[in-house]
Order: structure tokens, then C-alpha cells, then sequence
């Protein structure tokens, strides 16, 4: 009865054969991510205030998911090199110190430097805990441990907005980034504590510098288009950063060393049709948690805790909706990829037609169907990826998803600055800028959402050889 109870995929399965300990550090791992964009988010219209860096708000997420798309996409190389538990516990330390340049910083660009840096510790931790669900969890687990990690970001959607609602409210937002300097020391400690010794690593593995630089020129390029000031010029620069980005694809195919598992750069593979999906939604989602608090605090008259509570839904939407769908199995999975995706889409076009009217209740709405959709489907989509590939290939897809969830995060908080400026949101929060970036944010984006539908539809029809 024992060995059946071990093999059911239950939640006491997941605690296992000694897995309690490493399950207990990805859920820490997970949090200073989830909680740290839900915090920045509810906090950046005072941060922009006191700094004056209403024209860089974008960047304050574009740059730290910038440094985050970087880490994460070197992080499965990383932990073969040295081993998870020296390097997660150094990306942990490496988080820190970016908190508390970001905190003592004097301007916008100290701010922004330390937004980077917290983006890179950030971005190696949440990597290295997705390597370890790769690694050190079977396949019919998968489902409860993403179900587990979205979870995590349930719980950072109640306490994120709060956290930095009060402090924001208080006049005291500095104080945020050294209260998250002191959680990343904690989970550098557990990292070092729970984490086996014996993993260090091997120091021959090597990593893809060649196709991490072009992440970085193509998230930059898309960036800068955040600040050019004109349509011509935003464009351009964003065109140059997809061609960048689609580039890197295709130089990841043709290396020895690659971030992507192999056919990644195809839509006529699991792996590669996975990818897309995950991508294009995320892309076309970061318009809500960037913009939505600023833009309810000036048509709505909300302050930074309630604004911050109410974009706070999407996450909640996204955690509960996981776990309902956890448990699901055989033509399921299919079905909530799907089923998913439409209803993400769904809650960009009524973002689009809600947000100009500063709806509260037309706000909460989208961001349930915004988040409850990536709960159906995020999971399945991972599980669906992760059996498609050999062993040889598990770390190396584990960390992709990481890399492709946030380089998606990145190009969506660079592209919904960038048109969100173009309407008039740099130079400053009236009811006209907030209105016109309530509309074109979400409508420009909308056909990356329907592009994301088509490509989940791809992902469901091949047929899943488990390898």
C-alpha cells in the first residue's frame, strides 16, 4: 500500500523519498519573485513621484526582467557548472545587494541599476528552482509542484499589494527594498542548509554567452523604444529587438551549447510550439500589473494598497485556478491549454475596454479572465513540454521555461512603456494620459494574445511521445 501511495501523484507523493526539503526552497526561491513585481508594482507611482521617473516607469520592470531574462537563461548551465546549492545561494546574495542599492539609491538610475541587479539575483534563483522541479521531480508530480509554485504567487498577491501599499501610503517606499534584502539573506541561508552537499557541480559545462548576448541587445533595443518619444522611432527599435530575439533562436539551433532544447526554434515540435505559447501570453499580459495600479489611482481616485489589491486579482485568479485544474489527467491537460489561452486573450480585450473607464469591477473582471486563464494552462503546458523531452534534455527545457517566461515579461513591460509614453504617460499621470494608456496598452498587444491562441492550438495537436 505504501509503494502505491508513492507512485499516486498525491500530494504526500510529492513530500516523498526525501523531496520535502527541496520542495520547501523552491516555494522560498518562487516568492521573492512573485512577491517582488506585486510589491514594485503597487509602489512605482510613488517611487516615480519622489525620483521623477515617470518616463523610465516601464524600465523599472523591463530593466530588473531584463536581468532577469539573462540569469534564468544561463541557470541550467550554471547548475551543472557549480552545483545548486552554491549557486542559488549566491544569486540569493546577488538579489540583496540590488535591494538595497535600489533602497539608498539617490535617483532614478541608481534605482534602475538596482532594479537590474535585483533582476539577475532574482532571475538565478526562480531559474534554479525550476531546474530542480525538472530534475527532481517525475513526471506525474509536475502538476501538483506547479500548482504549488502558483500557489506561491497566491499568497504574494494578498500580501504584495499590502506590503507595498502600506509603505507607499506612508511615505516610506525605500523601506520595501531593505525588507527584501532581508528575505533574500534568508533564502541564500536555506539554499546552503537544505540543498545537499554533495551537488557541486561540474566545471566543465559551459554557457551560451553568444545567444545570452542577443537576449540582452534584443530586450534593450525594445527598451530603448520605451523612451524614443515618437511612433517611428518606437517601432524601429522594437522590429530590431524581435529580429534580435528570433536571431537567437536560431543561432541556439545551430550551437553546442544552448539554452533551448533542441527544436525549440519549430512550431512543428512540442517543445517549440510550448515555447511560443508561453511567451506571446506572457508578452501580452505585463500591461496589467505595470500600468493598472497608476492608472486606477488617477480615474478611480484609489490609493497604492487598494489600486495595488485590485490588479492583485490576476494573481489570485491565476493560483486558484491552478489548483483547481491540479489534479486533472487524461484529455484534460488539452483542454485547459486551450481553454486557457482563450480566456487570457479574452482578458486583454476587456482590459482594453475597461481600463479607459476606470472600472473598478470591469478591472477585477479582466484580471480574473487575465489570470484565470494562465492557471488553466500553465501547468499543462509545462507538464506537456517537460515529458516531450529526453533526460539529457530536462535541465536545459526546465531553465528555458524560466528563460522564455521572462524574456515574454520583459518585451511585454518594454513594448507596454513604450506605447503607453507615445500616448502622453511620460510626461506624467492626468486623466488624459491615464486614459489614453488604458486603451492602447492592452488593444496594440491584442494580436499577440490571438497569435498565442493559435500556437496553444499547435502545442495541443501534436502528439506527445514521452521520451
Amino acid at each position: 500500500m505504501a509503494g502505491a501511495t508513492k507512485a499516486d501523484g498525491s500530494w504526500a507523493d510529492v513530500m516523498a523519498d526525501g523531496r520535502l526539503p527541496r520542495f520547501i526552497l523552491i516555494c522560498l526561491g518562487v516568492w521573492i519573485s512573485a512577491a517582488d513585481s506585486l510589491v514594485t508594482a503597487t509602489i512605482m507611482p510613488s517611487v516615480g513621484a519622489d525620483l521623477g521617473g515617470y518616463a523610465y516607469f516601464g524600465w523599472a520592470t523591463a530593466g530588473f526582467l531584463l536581468g532577469s531574462v539573462l540569469a534564468g537563461a544561463s541557470s541550467g548551465l550554471l547548475a551543472l557548472r557549480f552545483g545548486l546549492r552554491r549557486a542559488t545561494a549566491a544569486a540569493a546574495l546577488l538579489y540583496a545587494v540590488g535591494c538595497a542599492l535600489s533602497a539608498a539609491g539617490p535617483d532614478i538610475w541608481s534605482f534602475l541599476i538596482g532594479r537590474l541587479l535585483q533582476g539577475m539575483g532574482g532571475g538565478w534563483v526562480v531559474g534554479f528552482c525550476s531546474v530542480a522541479i525538472g530534475l527532481l521531480f517525475p513526471d506525474r508530480l509536475l502538476p501538483r509542484v506547479y500548482a504549488s509554485v502558483t500557489a506561491i504567487w497566491g499568497v504574494a498577491s494578498l500580501l504584495g499589494p499590502l506590503i507595498g501599499g502600506i509603505f507607499a501610503d506612508l511615505g516610506a517606499w525605500r523601506w520595501v527594498f531593505w525588507l527584501f534584502a532581508i528575505q533574500a539573506l534568508g533564502v541564500a541561508w536555506a539554499a546552503w542548509a537544505l540543498l545537499p552537499s554533495g551537488e557541486d557541480g561540474e566545471g566543465s559545462s559551459k554557457v551560451a554567452w553568444p545567444q545570452l548576448g542577443l537576449i540582452a541587445l534584443g530586450v534593450s533595443a525594445i527598451g530603448l523604444a520605451d523612451i524614443a518619444h515618437n511612433f517611428a522611432g518606437s517601432l524601429a527599435l522594437t522590429a530590431v529587438g524581435i529580429i534580435l530575439l528570433a536571431a537567437m533562436v536560431w543561432l541556439d539551433g545551430r550551437s553546442n551549447v544552448r539554452l533551448l532544447p533542441k527544436g525549440s526554434g519549430s512550431l512543428k515540435t512540442i517543445a517549440g510550439s510550448g515555447f511560443a505559447t508561453m511567451f506571446l501570453l506572457t508578452t501580452a499580459s505585463m500591461g496589467f500589473s505595470i500600468y493598472g495600479p497608476a492608472i486606477l489611482q488617477t480615474l478611480a481616485g484609489f490609493s497604492a494598497l487598494s489600486a495595488g489589491y485590485v490588479i492583485a486579482g490576476e494573481a489570485a485568479a491565476w493560483t486558484v485556478m491552478g489548483l483547481l485544474v491540479a489534479h486533472l489527467t487524461g484529455a484534460w491537460p488539452v483542454r485547459m491549454i486551450r481553454l486557457g489561452a482563450v480566456v487570457a486573450t479574452l482578458g486583454v480585450l476587456f482590459s482594453a475596454l475597461v481600463f479607459p473607464t476606470g472600472s473598478v469591477w470591469g478591472v477585477i473582471i479582466a484580471g480574473l479572465f487575465l489570470g484565470g486563464g494562465f492557471g488553466l494552462s500553465w501547468a499543462f503546458m509545462s507538464q506537456r513540454i517537460l515529458a516531450a523531452l529526453p533526460m539529457e534534455e530536462r535541465a536545459i527545457g526546465a531553465a528555458a521555461m524560466t528563460t522564455v517566461r521572462l524574456t515574454g515579461s520583459a518585451v511585454g513591460a518594454a513594448a507596454a512603456g513604450a506605447v503607453a509614453n507615445l500616448v502622453g504617460f511620460s510626461g506624467g499621470l492626468t486623466e488624459v494620459t491615464a486614459k489614453a494608456a488604458g486603451l492602447w496598452v492592452f488593444a496594440s498587444i491584442l494580436p499577440i494574445a490571438m497569435l498565442g491562441v493559435w500556437t496553444a492550438w499547435r502545442l495541443t495537436v501534436q502528439r506527445l511521445t514521452p521520451a
